[in-house]
């Protein structure tokens, strides 16, 4: 064992997960750090997600054609509770604060992963290691929406099929337009039909404190005249 080898083999989780926060990980922390995350001290065991969706929620106008593009890869129909992305508006704030877009985060250490009883959770390494819910497995307990850290969860409740579900990137989504279908290497449909190019997806994992890298800013010079702001 070198010592590149010996370093890695010794980090723990909690190490992993300071040094992530801290340089964003997509760096790979010069390289050193493989892109796996610890389910327990010192032990590697789910390789990072290879496909990221980042939402601009100034830019986003709130049409729900991604809520409604994304219910209809999955499900067949256009139905806004059965969307895994979401799209919350409150009417009562100015801008921007009248509006959030809320996606799954393929989260580094997903606390929805280690919370399932069944295993119904898993990284889907045959596409990009997509974290994933085989509804076939889950047992409608609900412990990821109530495990996710982020409100409201990234984990929704499929209200029709009683199980749980989240952001698959499109992978294997059943009524996906595109012969090479989705997953981080395909075509997301959120990403695809927003008519303002409000979200897009990326193999860099974003800074994993807070919103971090997830929200971004994808305004070009034309949205500033209109008068939106930077950043």
């Amino acid at each position: 064992m070198d010592h590149q080898e010996e370093w890695t083999a010794r980090i723990t989780r909690r190490d992993f997960l300071q040094l992530a926060g801290k340089t964003g990980i997509a760096a790979g922390v010069g390289g050193i750090l493989p892109k796996l995350i610890w389910l327990n001290n010192a032990i590697a065991a789910i390789p990072a997600s290879e496909g990221y969706l980042l939402v601009d929620t100034k830019k986003c106008q709130g049409c729900m054609s991604c809520m409604l593009a994304c219910s209809l890869v999955h499900e067949g129909v256009e139905n806004l509770t059965l969307s895994r992305i979401q799209v919350i508006q409150n009417s009562f704030e100015g801008f921007p604060d009248d509006l959030t877009l809320e996606q799954c985060r393929q989260c580094v250490d997903p606390a929805c992963v280690e919370a399932c009883p069944e295993g119904a959770l898993y990284v889907d390494k045959k596409h990009g290691n997509v974290r994933r819910i085989d509804k076939k497995k889950c047992i409608g307990c609900r412990s990821c929406i109530e495990a996710c850290p982020y409100t409201p969860s990234r984990a929704v409740w499929h209200s029709r099929g009683k199980y749980a579900q989240k952001c698959d990137l499109c992978a294997d989504a059943p009524y996906h337009w595109d012969e090479g279908g989705g997953g981080p290497k395909g075509k997301q449909a959120c990403v695809e039909v927003c008519p303002v190019g409000a979200i897009e997806v990326t193999d860099k994992i974003p800074l994993q404190q807070g919103d971090g890298g997830y929200k971004v800013d994808l305004r070009g010079s034309s949205w500033r005249r209109l008068g939106y702001p930077k950043g």
